[in-house]
């Protein structure tokens, strides 16, 4: 797997899928970015009231697949699921149905988010409990005061670019900053 950050407004993207699932993968879309950029296809009401106005009421035939760069699909039986794929993998979109490892191009990762900071666990479909076991565990390692340290970085390294200052030097001063603030320091967990 090639691991990649996407910026979802570049691109075209669907969720088809019904169910607890489905309704979970949409709120990790939307708070990956995921707004104009994502046309949700369900028949299941509860996904289409999450979905408001934007849903469509119905899975995506061939045309509206074709349309698309990524589609997730959730939650579909077989007989529901497969046609979609075999769909998307013939327009070269690529798909994730959830839990079918031989129809996923892609695998969708368990992921920490503290503002502009995004963590990310991944075990290539393989042990997804694990990932999210490693992924609470990074939780607890790190808070969410994170976001406010991206921040800070952020605004040190805009002043420094201002100075032209290299590179090699702007990464020196910030690993000196996280060393003397002991911020990559994780609390210990009880055995």
């Amino acid at each position: 797997m090639i691991p990649l950050a996407l910026n979802p407004s570049l691109l075209r993207l669907g969720l088809a899928g019904a169910g607890p699932q489905a309704r979970r993968r949409l709120q990790s879309l939307r708070r990956a970015g995921a707004g104009e950029s994502l046309k949700i296809f369900t028949t299941d009401p509860e996904l289409a009231n999450e979905a408001g106005a934007t849903a469509l009421q119905h899975l995506p035939n061939t045309a509206e697949i074709g349309q698309l760069n990524l589609l997730w699909i959730v939650g579909l039986d077989e007989t529901a699921y497969r046609p979609l794929a075999e769909a998307a993998r013939a327009a070269r979109v690529l798909v994730n149905v959830e839990d079918v490892p031989e129809f996923c191009d892609f695998n969708s990762v368990a992921e920490i988010r503290r503002g502009d900071l995004l963590l990310t666990v991944s075990t290539n479909g393989q042990a997804p409990g694990l990932a999210g076991a490693i992924r609470k565990r990074l939780e607890a390692c790190f808070p969410d005061s994170w976001s406010a340290r991206v921040k800070e970085i952020a605004a040190l390294r805009q002043g420094w670019q201002a100075e032209r200052m290299p590179m090699a030097d702007a990464a020196q001063r910030i690993g000196a900053i996280v060393d003397e603030r002991c911020w990559l320091s994780c609390p210990k967990k009880p055995d």
